[in-house]
């Protein structure tokens, strides 16, 4: 699907609407997943204290009245040097900023950095119209200090409007979205009112527990695990007498099982195996008798309930493969691909960026609000 077709069953007058792609852009662990979670009043996109927690760009659709906003959460952009991983997520960061009608740069109140710099490059070889959010700010120590650096960013780049904000505090964050919406384009909704992401349930699902992950062998190994969704079963409860669970046992390994199809009184079986690059690793992925194991399927149940709306048993493996942050063949088998991303000297200020890698797209999924 293109980013300007429009959805058959989404209803909205295209004089009396807006709506468009905003992409999300920054530096690494800026908090654009944050921000993007909280603007849609879900979580959507996982997050962590480690950077370049996110890897792929991931729709997030926000129809807020006449307006449908549909945000990019998009990796941090960074020089993408090193492993093949790294240059896919910036090849994912700068694609999406080509055939979206809006950017948000977030940036800190800490100050203008290197990495920023690198962002607003890339922005301005784009050429789209780009808002400037101020995350965080209510980590300003003094409040007398948001005008400077307000008057500072402005001398950095031609921005439609700088927004200070903070996503966790839920500070300003509806002067942003009128911000947001004012700029979109007058035309048809291209989502329907009951659809939140792009992204199939195996994905949503898979990214659940590769964040768990994150978060509980963060200080080991980062950056080393990647998550492949094996089976989703949504299944009746036992002793339910609906007459719809006779047959209720679903496979959710594609876009077709989701949510809203699921049985009354349902519960899922989730199993999902969790890649490392070594056998250390591994042992350290399971711990002592099994303990880090459970506690990463633990975390990632309570959350997959969540999502799913009803109870779910998640069973977990670790396998190893050696060195598949390196080898684009494993990266397209767990499904990151796209087309090679820049080399790492095109960031270098006196090169010119390459620009237009495509946003990949996916089976789009409807997920209960």
């Amino acid at each position: 699907m293109t980013m300007t077709e429009r959805v058959p069953d989404a209803e909205s007058d295209a004089a009396e609407t807006r709506c468009g792609y905003v992409a999300l852009a920054g530096r690494p662990n800026v908090g654009k997943s944050t921000l993007m979670n909280h603007l849609l009043g879900r979580k959507l996109s996982i997050t962590s204290r480690k950077p370049q927690t996110t890897r792929q760009a991931l729709i997030g659709v926000l129809t807020r009245g006449p307006a449908q906003i549909v945000f990019v959460d998009t990796p941090g952009i960074h020089v993408a040097g090193g492993r093949a991983l790294n240059r896919y997520m910036v090849g994912q960061a700068v694609g999406s900023l080509a055939g979206v009608e809006l950017a948000l740069m977030l940036v800190e109140p800490s100050g203008w950095r290197a990495g920023d710099e690198i962002v607003r490059r890339r922005i301005r070889e784009s050429g789209v119209p780009c808002i400037c959010v101020i995350n965080k700010i209510d980590r300003l120590p003094r409040k007398d200090r948001l005008l400077p650096l307000l008057d500072d960013l402005s001398r950095r780049h031609d921005f439609e409007a700088l927004v200070p904000v903070s996503a966790l505090k839920n500070l300003a964050l509806d002067d942003l979205l009128d911000e947001i919406a004012g700029r979109l384009p007058r035309r048809a909704h291209l989502f329907a009112a009951d659809e939140v992401t792009d992204r199939s349930l195996a994905f949503l699902v898979g990214e659940i527990v590769r964040e768990k992950a994150v978060r509980r062998l963060g200080a080991e190994l980062p950056h080393q695990t990647a998550v492949m969704v094996e089976r989703i079963t949504l299944a009746a409860e036992p002793g339910s007498t609906n007459e719809n669970n006779n047959a209720a046992s679903q496979l959710a390994s594609s876009d077709d099982a989701l949510p809203g199809t699921r049985p009354s009184k349902s519960y899922a079986e989730v199993d999902a195996v969790i890649y490392v690059e070594r056998d250390t690793q591994k042992r350290i992925a399971i711990g002592k008798g099994g303990t880090m194991l459970r506690s990463i399927g633990e975390d990632a149940r309570k959350d997959i309930e969540i999502l799913l709306g009803s109870q779910a048993m998640v069973r977990l493996w670790v396998k190893v493969d050696r060195r598949w942050s390196g080898r684009p063949e494993a990266l397209q088998r767990f499904g990151y691909y796209s087309p090679p991303a820049p080399p790492a000297q095109s960031e270098a200020p006196a090169q010119d960026a390459d620009k237009g890698v495509p946003h990949p797209r996916a089976g789009r999924a409807r997920v209960d609000r």
